[in-house]
């Protein structure tokens, strides 16, 4: 987001993401492809740009 300029406030505001969304993002819990789609089409970017895939130890 600093790369592109675009705050916390304009995803909000500007761009109808809710906080509870930006919440989620924050703490790492799920969120929908949709919206992994919405964020890469603000930011202008790849999927790989903005997640990594870690393997977890749990099946």
């Amino acid at each position: 987001m600093k790369e592109k300029g675009i705050s916390t406030y304009a995803l909000i505001n500007k761009h109808h993401i809710s906080s509870s969304t930006i919440n989620r993002l924050r703490h790492n819990q799920g969120v929908t492809t949709q919206m992994i789609d919405d964020l890469c089409t603000i930011l202008d970017c790849n999927v790989e740009d903005i997640l990594k895939y870690e393997k977890s130890d749990n099946k």
